[in-house]
């Protein structure tokens, strides 16, 4: 059976979902897709702590369907902006993943990870599907992916 481990960049998909649809991504779909190709061994999703009930009545929802949630704090910047950024722990994460498994599968749009893509296919020889809302996923990550899954109407809520 294929060997399966699944990422979620949910600050991303968040984003990019709510700015291309004006909706929320179906992440229970995306589990029985997902399921539906082989066992999934693993599944972090990366998100965002901010302590307010909204998100962690999300982050039980997620935890529910299978996923292990990883949280950083908000930090709200001086200027401003706010940082809470993700990549270099997923990308720890599906480099160490990738001798264990058949198949990575990326729930982002973030072009900086085109890199770890072609990393993973070319030393582990392990093939990656990415989904992404079609707009707003940088060409060079679906260039990298093995297979590309345009988020549309059917993963939406």
């Amino acid at each position: 059976m294929n060997k399966i481990a699944l990422f979620a960049d949910v600050q991303n998909i968040y984003y990019t979902t709510r700015q291309a649809y004006g909706r929320q991504f179906n992440y229970r779909e995306l589990w029985r897709r997902v399921a539906e190709k082989g066992e999934i061994t693993s599944a972090f999703a990366y998100a965002i702590h901010r302590d307010d009930d909204k998100q962690l009545k999300f982050q039980d929802a997620l935890k529910h369907i299978g996923f292990e949630v990883k949280l950083k704090p908000f930090i709200q910047r001086s200027d401003g902006s706010a940082k809470g950024d993700w990549d270099v722990g997923i990308a720890i994460d599906v480099m160490e993943a990738a001798n264990d498994v058949d198949s990575i599968v990326l729930l982002s749009g973030d072009g900086d990870f085109d890199l770890l893509l072609n990393k993973i296919r070319d030393r582990h020889d392990v093939s990656s599907e990415v989904y992404g809302v079609p707009s707003l996923t940088a060409n060079s990550l679906i260039a990298s992916a093995s297979y590309y899954h345009p988020i549309e109407d059917d993963l939406l809520l």
